[in-house]
């Protein structure tokens, strides 16, 4: 594992999303966006913790959210990687995402119009 394999994740202070909330999304995005390849090995809990300056436990929760998402998984000797499964779930979302943005804009709509159609659907199922 590369002392630099989370080097660019940033923690906003000010953000109100809670600090590991703020990792593990970072951390999901390059899982799908294959900025994080399979089998990335990520800095164990406590060297990240000390590198960002969070806590322990930040950087814990963080990790297990993310395994309970099949995104990482935990080995004790091979420590956490990037699981070959991902959040497949989320990645179809995205892809889904992108094809509506291109369609949002192919027809001419307004940002807040679109989401009123994605609010809307969401409430009927």
């Amino acid at each position: 594992m590369s002392d630099d394999v989370l080097s660019w994740v940033r923690i906003d202070a000010a953000s109100s999303v809670p600090p590991f909330e703020q990792l593990r999304v970072q951390i999901l995005d390059a899982a799908n966006e294959g900025r994080l390849a399979v089998g990335t090995r990520l800095p164990p809990v406590r060297a990240l913790a000390a590198r960002m300056g969070l806590a322990v436990n930040t950087v814990a929760r963080a990790y297990r959210e993310l395994e309970q998402a099949e995104v990482v998984t935990t080995r004790s000797r091979a420590g956490t990687v990037i699981a070959a499964a991902g959040d497949n779930g989320r990645r179809r979302v995205a892809e889904a995402a992108r094809v509506f943005a291109d369609s949002v804009r192919a027809n001419g709509l307004d940002a807040k119009e679109a989401l009123t159609y994605v609010e809307t659907a969401l409430r009927l199922r």
